[in-house]
């Protein structure tokens, strides 16, 4: 695997303004912000599945729609292949100095906006969470597939057409494709939809994939399904992935890499087992310690954190986590901890650890 990194993710902010009140706005209080992602910074590598963990609320889908262009950053730079994607939904245009995206061929320095955007859709695509509404349900299963083919203009012929949609749904397990290209969504199971929403995904062969929770719907006995087919997409195809989930058994399951994140920040990352063997941040602790585990005698005793996630608009002082922190001392309300490197590739966010 490539070490050069393919996406980088440096000091990433994300508010929401929330709207004022007229009490608020004649007494000039200032205006108030959902803080969704509040400094997030990562690298992936060409090839690798980094996992984004955490709690509903915490800012994973959030940063995979900054990632791919979907969301305009507040603050930040987000760079795929050597271009800054948050300048791109800015309008502005490519500002590192290179002529050309990574491999493509293709001269971004002379394209109008949309063009940029349309490059970056080409290569980055979204798998969503719940294939139930992600789906036309107008649509059948072959004009699902083929609309990315139609709108980038990737095929000269019908035939070239037909064969690029069948290949991308037989790699995704559904064989034949004839016996599910003119089927509707709602003539399909729940994992077979999901097939096809990866299979629209891979079909215009692209670098980078920001999976959202696209388990999370589907029964257990499917999970390791699909997970496995994107492992096996990844080792055939070297796409990387982004896989943001609530659930540490899956990131387990496949993943390179694991950052945790709590309210809007990353609070530990490194690698997978390391994470989830040797966890260092008490949030993490915590979410392993309630991981299910078929053989009672290696249950872990359970960590049980008090209360809810904060509220986004009034973080915590401090240590964002110390409301809920089983450990805090009075050192934990007045600083806040930035990652560190404690052992080799494994930084956390704790003064304790």
């Amino acid at each position: 695997m490539e070490t050069q990194p393919i996406l980088q993710v440096q000091d990433l902010y994300k508010y929401f303004p929330l709207p004022r009140d007229i009490l608020r706005y004649l007494a000039r209080k200032p205006a108030r912000y959902v803080k969704a992602v509040d400094g997030v910074h990562f690298t992936v590598s060409k090839g690798e599945i980094l996992a984004l963990v955490g709690e509903s609320g915490s800012g994973k889908t959030t940063v995979g729609m900054n990632v791919l262009g979907l969301q305009k950053p507040t603050r930040g730079r987000i760079t795929f292949a050597g271009y800054n994607v948050a300048e791109w939904a800015e309008g502005l245009g490519p500002s590192l100095g290179v002529e050309r995206l990574e491999n493509s061929g293709i001269d971004l320095a002379r394209m109008s906006r949309r063009e940029r955007i349309m490059a970056l859709r080409e290569r980055a695509l979204m798998i969503f969470q719940d294939p139930y509404e992600s789906l036309n349900v107008r649509q059948k299963v072959y004009e699902i597939v083929a609309e990315p083919l139609v709108i980038h203009r990737i095929t000269q012929s019908r035939e070239e057409l037909e064969e690029l949609v069948r290949s991308a749904l037989e790699t995704c397990g559904l064989v034949p494709a004839e016996h599910f290209w003119h089927r509707y969504p709602t003539e399909l199971s729940g994992g077979q939809r999901q097939r096809v929403a990866i299979a629209g995904a891979l079909v215009l062969n692209p670098t980078l994939i920001v999976a959202d929770e696209p388990v999370s719907m589907l029964d257990v006995s499917i999970r390791a399904e699909i997970l496995s087919l994107l492992l096996s997409i990844r080792q055939e195809q070297g796409v990387t992935i982004l896989y943001t989930t609530h659930d540490l058994a899956t990131a387990g399951y496949f993943t390179d890499r694991m950052a945790v994140m709590y309210l809007g920040r990353i609070v530990e990352l490194g690698p997978t087992r390391d994470v989830l063997l040797s966890p260092l941040h008490p949030y993490t602790k915590a979410l392993i310690s309630v991981i299910p585990t078929p053989n009672p005698a290696q249950r872990n005793k359970r960590v049980i954190l008090h209360g809810e996630i904060p509220n986004p608009t009034d973080v915590p002082q401090g240590c964002r986590f110390h409301p809920r922190c089983p450990i805090a001392t009075d050192d934990c309300l007045k600083l806040d901890p930035q990652l560190r490197e404690l052992t080799p590739k494994h930084e956390v966010a704790c003064i304790h650890a």
